[in-house]
């Protein structure tokens, strides 16, 4: 397998595609959330598409063009073409969009995150500290947080220093030296299990099954386990199916029967993002959020295969 240390950006300034303010469904309370560019994993249905490359990337916004061509008047060799009445980027090139994104009259150019430091997005956190009260906070997010795993600690440590509740969305694919230096900071943690299949895992998400099902295991027997909640979301036909919710019950029960877990139900929105970023959304449009039935079937799986804390919508 690919050192999972390589994988990760080491740098004094954080990449961040978006951060959103009174979010109520990213941990405890109000929640200021941050979310970190890059992901190691390439799911299919992955609702921030936007978030997977760890490049700044330029983004073009359809509904603010005035189709001025300004942009292929100025564009560098091999950064653009112009053809459909729309630029398209070469995601390939080797070199800043800057010019790119000043000349464009309507903003219709944009890059998809920004840099900052730990004092800025302090800042930026601070700013919205009167709405947490007692119960809310931040809640770091992505593309996986991991991915710029130093930043993220420090800035962490320093929630931790203001007494601000943090928590996390994280796969866990990523170093165990992370997850340790971390986890004494964290006061939620929630953690995607997808599929409990290597083969399924490899070609529907990517990256090493076994690694994160290990890394769930030591953080699951760990003191800081009361803090975690294990979520799956429901994919119809790949990961929504009775085998796959019966496995991954099994294997939380058999570490920590009272671990929290939760069934996300499919979100078929995030396919109009995939646009932004030129990809082609995997699932197919006939699917649907599941039912209320469809759901309550896969509850009583969970419960039968040994979940006690099972948290329902």
């Amino acid at each position: 397998m690919k050192s999972l240390k390589g994988q990760h950006m080491t740098t004094s300034k954080a990449l961040v595609f978006d951060i959103k303010r009174f979010a109520v469904h990213d941990g405890d309370g109000i929640r200021t959330t941050i979310f970190f560019k890059g992901c190691p994993l390439h799911c299919i249905w992955c609702q921030n598409p936007e978030g997977i490359s760890p490049q700044r990337q330029p983004v073009y916004f359809q509904n603010n063009c005035i189709h001025c061509r300004c942009c292929e008047k100025y564009a560098k060799s091999g950064q653009m073409i112009y053809q459909n009445d729309r630029p398209y980027f070469n995601k390939d090139y080797q070199g800043d969009f800057d010019q790119l994104i000043h000349v464009c009259p309507s903003a219709a150019i944009r890059y998809d995150s920004q840099y900052y430091d730990v004092d800025m997005l302090m800042k930026e956190i601070e700013s919205d500290r009167v709405f947490y009260r007692d119960s809310g906070g931040v809640t770091f997010s992505g593309g996986e947080p991991f991915m710029q795993g130093e930043f993220l600690i420090d800035i962490l440590k320093r929630c931790h220093q203001q007494h601000i509740h943090t928590a996390i969305e994280t796969t866990l694919y990523t170093s165990l030296d992370f997850i340790q230096k971390a986890l004494p900071y964290l006061d939620q943690i929630y953690i995607d299990l997808k599929i409990n299949d290597e083969d399924m895992h490899q070609k529907y998400v990517g990256g090493s099954l076994s690694t994160i099902k290990k890394h769930i295991q030591y953080v699951l027997e760990s003191e800081h386990r009361h803090k975690v909640i294990i979520r799956t979301p429901l994919i119809p036909q790949i990961t929504a199916t009775e085998q796959n919710i019966q496995s991954i019950s099994q294997f939380l029960s058999h570490i920590y029967p009272d671990v929290q877990y939760e069934l996300l139900n499919y979100n078929p929105l995030a396919s109009a993002k995939y646009e932004w970023v030129d990809f082609d959304y995997g699932i197919d449009s006939k699917y649907k959020k599941l039912t209320d039935e469809e759901m309550e079937t896969f509850y009583q799986i969970v419960y039968q295969n040994g979940i006690k804390n099972l948290i329902k919508e």
